[in-house]
């Protein structure tokens, strides 16, 4: 090992699960770490995410099956998406480079590149979680997708036809065995796909809680503070906070979820990353037992049983960082859910909002800066970033280490828009 004084020194921006698991790895290959955020660790997206590790789930938004929908899903007050007025002029730009990716003739390279890491997910998710401690913390059951009628079920069947061209485990379900499995369903839930390999997370902030007490105890550094900008001469010198102190850097890692693209801009790295404004509501007396995750694609939301009870949400609302919550998002999930388990009690509950980052292709940014020598992204990771986030801090800790990746991440670049 190396002196300390003579360490590569990290410093990565975001304190979330994506920020702390590369912190882990890259201590763990004899770097100096830090990890500066503005906020407290694993309390942005990372606190109020659907405890999934969703390895099915890599399937591009943008698709001609979803851009045909996505009309009549604006204009339903309680559809399962949702733009703001006011915002949507600045979405222009991103929205067709969502048409953009969504074209036919590279669809399939997309489903590659989310299939690449959702291969590896569950095992080195697995292994994160023993490596800290928290081994039982991962469901050894997995998730239901729902139908109450053969013609949702014929809907859903292309991402059905995606799982088989990927090799993803499935078993669909008829009316009885699912209804053995989860007698708390209601009887319209006709039928189902057990997907065994998407796990849930007892708690996901105490997975992120664990990471810094882990991360510190080997020696790293966890800091709060405000990041306004980079120094740099021929490459990344530090990170500049708002109270004038810079936290010298050899390397710097960009991970601060949906901020992110307000820190490439300072080093005239524009990206077109957007917040996903997601909700969850959480249940703490529920009222029932649930011993699967739950999703129902025609209505659009997720169930996760989880440390404190149930968790509830779904939908996307697309209105930029800084606009007030809308709670009504939260209340329409519960209220679908409420379809799904008639039995469902929600006194005792609470409500979040969290912002996902989210890039027009569905495929995070894993990459060297073009720009900057020393700087690098872990950022875009969508509704997969719990999902993705154990891969991504081996395959980044490969990457700054200038060791070959076990993935080619040249598709994950940053400069492919």
């Amino acid at each position: 090992m190396q002196p300390s004084e003579t360490k590569p020194k990290t410093v990565i921006v975001g304190a979330g699960v994506i920020g702390m698991a590369i912190a882990h790895d890259l201590l763990k290959r004899g770097r100096d770490v830090t990890v500066v955020d503005e906020a407290e660790p694993g309390r942005g997206a990372s606190f109020g995410n659907m405890a999934s590790i969703a390895v099915t789930e890599f399937m591009p938004v943008s698709r001609p099956s979803v851009w045909l929908q996505t009309p009549g899903w604006l204009l339903h007050p309680e559809g399962p998406i949702r733009v703001s007025p006011t915002y949507a002029p600045r979405l222009i730009p991103w929205f067709l480079r969502f048409f953009w990716a969504g074209r036919p003739s590279k669809m399939r390279a997309l489903e590659e590149q989310g299939a690449a890491l959702c291969r590896r997910a569950l095992n080195d998710t697995t292994v994160l979680l023993e490596s800290i401690g928290l081994k039982d913390h991962l469901s050894a059951t997995g998730c239901l997708s729902l139908y109450a009628s053969e013609e949702e079920f014929e809907a859903d069947r292309e991402r059905l036809d995606m799982l088989d061209r990927h090799g993803f485990r499935y078993e669909v379900l008829g009316h009885n065995a699912l209804h053995d499995l989860e007698p708390e369903l209601a009887p319209v839930i006709k039928k189902a796909v057990l997907l065994p390999d998407n796990r849930t997370l007892n708690d996901p902030y105490a997975f992120v809680s664990r990471l810094v007490e882990v991360v510190v105890g080997q020696g790293g550094n966890v800091v709060r503070g405000k990041v306004t900008g980079l120094e740099r001469a021929n490459r990344v010198t530090g990170v500049r906070l708002d109270d004038g102190q810079v936290l010298d850097a050899d390397t710097v890692v960009l991970a601060a979820g949906a901020f992110t693209g307000r820190l490439s801009r300072t080093i005239g790295e524009p990206i077109p990353l957007e917040t996903e404004r997601g909700y969850h509501t959480q249940i703490n007396a529920p009222g029932i037992e649930l011993k699967h995750s739950i999703i129902w694609p025609a209505k659009a939301f997720m169930v996760s049983p989880t440390g404190g009870g149930i968790r509830v949400g779904g939908t996307v609302e697309m209105a930029g960082l800084d606009a007030a919550p809308d709670w009504r998002r939260s209340k329409i999930t519960v209220k679908r859910a409420r379809e799904a388990l008639p039995n469902l009690r929600v006194e005792d509950a609470t409500e979040w909002i969290g912002h996902r980052p989210a890039f027009p292709d569905t495929v995070p940014v894993m990459s060297a800066s073009a720009k900057v020598p020393g700087v690098y992204y872990a950022t875009g990771h969508g509704h997969l970033g719990l999902t993705y986030a154990a891969t991504t801090a081996h395959l980044m800790g490969q990457l700054i280490a200038n060791e070959t990746p076990e993935i080619d991440l040249t598709p994950y670049r940053v400069d492919r828009f």
